[in-house]
């Protein structure tokens, strides 16, 4: 399936999706909804074999477009301070572009050592997806998927506050 046959398909979904993950971000955002569905879209090449593909793809573009956006809001010109925050929930990193870049760091670690278990973030965290959904685009049963978002918000949260 072609990206450009998809899009009709999944167009209001993934702006859902993003108007849900920038609801967490910081006040001030200069991305919105539509915007980041726009831009994770151009970003997205080839061909899907079905439509969970075509999320995991979506999640992983969104991600790194947040990512962008949070460096350059962190560096100087843009009032940005590196500083570490002590975070018990995590949503709230989100909160702030040095939290999400931390993040963002973690993830980046655990997908070196579990990378089934990074992609399952990925999905839930930034796509938005729940339990169910990340389970079907990953072809896992739900209770697995809960089994790896437990360890890997654990792991995410000792990483983040170490």
């Amino acid at each position: 399936m072609k990206p450009n046959d998809l899009l009709p398909q999944v167009y209001d979904e993934l702006r859902r999706l993003a108007a849900a993950r920038l609801h967490h971000e910081a006040a001030g955002q200069t991305l919105d909804a539509t915007a980041l569905v726009h831009e994770a879209w151009l970003r997205l090449q080839g061909t899907f074999e079905n439509r969970n593909k075509f999320f995991a793809a979506a999640a992983e573009a969104m991600r790194r477009i947040l990512i962008d956006n949070a460096r350059r809001k962190a560096t100087v010109k843009h009032g940005g301070q590196r500083r570490r925050l002590t975070l018990d929930e995590a949503h709230l990193l989100l909160q702030t572009p040095d939290g999400l870049l931390d993040l963002d760091d973690a993830l980046t670690a655990l997908a070196v050592i579990e990378p089934a278990k990074a992609e399952l973030v990925k999905l839930r965290f930034f796509a938005g997806l729940n339990g169910d959904e990340a389970a079907a685009a990953l072809g896992i049963s739900p209770a697995t998927a809960e089994r790896w978002w437990l360890f890997a918000r654990t792991w995410l949260l000792a990483r983040l506050s170490a």
